[in-house]
């Protein structure tokens, strides 16, 4: 499998009991395949999955992949604390029919790189799916390292890898030495540069709710090579990312913006409160600035 432009890291979208609101599901889901996004994540850090529970989890890989109905791929997150658990995930999802998993790091233990291939290859070995890795040592606290990486060469499932470390010299490490693993941006402030370097996909959390801006950065650099166009496109976005990296309001921003495309996202999970009046203000300013802009963008380019 080779993974290939915007995939969305999935909301998990609640109503205020923080029961999951299913229509509001499904209606996200109809969204992003309408808008064109190019595959769905489930149980990603954007769907809140380390406050959920094992059922819910396997509940929304199943009402998911049901929704998308074969027209994209699903990627199951099988992100945990323990090995034997992850491998659950990978499992079920598998019997559920999903088409790759998403393996991260997992956090607070901070296994060596060798102890994390041997976490990946184990996850691997029990659901013989394509795999996107996914390193992000902000928040898991360790890298993916040569040594990590290296041993994971072991299988040509490793496919791809959401990069989120934020450090360009990772990129330049990835893009020289390990092309057989697909790159992906999983940075959204360096998406320009991921595409400079040759990067085919980009996992972003905004494009819940602005996938058609992703998706224009993603055709103007992957698809058209025109990066003059996608500095421009770049440019607009930079604002929206600014406030969404800004004071730990990530997921609460990202549902914000999905309820003001009028799909009702509800409150982040706690200890996450939703965003306050001010905050949802600045948001959906920027949002319209951004929209306008790129408008502007592609019908100059047209």
């Amino acid at each position: 499998m080779q993974f290939e432009g915007i995939y969305t890291p999935i909301v998990t979208p609640y109503h205020d009991d923080f029961t999951i609101n299913e229509e509001a599901l499904a209606q996200t889901v109809e969204m992003l395949i309408g808008a064109g996004v190019h595959g769905i994540i489930v149980a990603g850090t954007t769907g809140e999955y380390y406050a959920q529970s094992a059922e819910t989890r396997l509940w929304l890989f199943e009402r998911v992949h049901q929704l998308i109905n074969g027209r994209v791929p699903m990627i199951a997150g099988t992100g945990d604390m323990q090995t034997e658990n992850s491998i659950a995930y990978a499992k079920a999802a598998k019997e559920i029919g999903a088409d790759a998993l998403l393996i991260a790091t997992p956090p607070y233990s901070c296994p060596t790189g060798r102890e994390l291939a041997l976490h990946c290859l184990a996850i691997d070995r029990a659901a013989n799916l394509p795999v996107m890795l996914y390193n992000y040592p902000g928040r898991m606290g360790v890298t993916m390292d040569e040594e990590c990486l290296d041993r994971l060469g072991r299988s040509a499932n490793f496919c791809g890898i959401k990069e989120s470390s934020g450090d360009i010299d990772r990129l330049h490490l990835l893009a020289r030495d390990y092309p057989h693993i697909g790159l992906g941006c999983g940075m959204d402030d360096q998406a320009l540069e991921f595409f400079a370097w040759g990067a085919r996909f980009w996992v972003c959390a905004g494009s819940n709710f602005a996938p058609e801006a992703h998706i224009a950065l993603y055709r103007a650099c992957a698809i058209e090579g025109d990066f003059t166009k996608g500095r421009a496109i770049m440019s607009a976005m930079l604002p929206l990312m600014r406030v969404l990296e800004q004071g730990g309001k990530f997921i609460q921003c990202i549902k914000h913006g999905l309820t003001v495309r009028g799909i009702p996202a509800g409150p982040p999970r706690r200890p996450l409160h939703p965003l306050n009046k001010d905050d949802k203000r600045a948001l959906e300013e920027v949002i319209r600035t951004m929209n306008t802009a790129i408008k502007r963008i592609e019908g100059e380019a047209q």
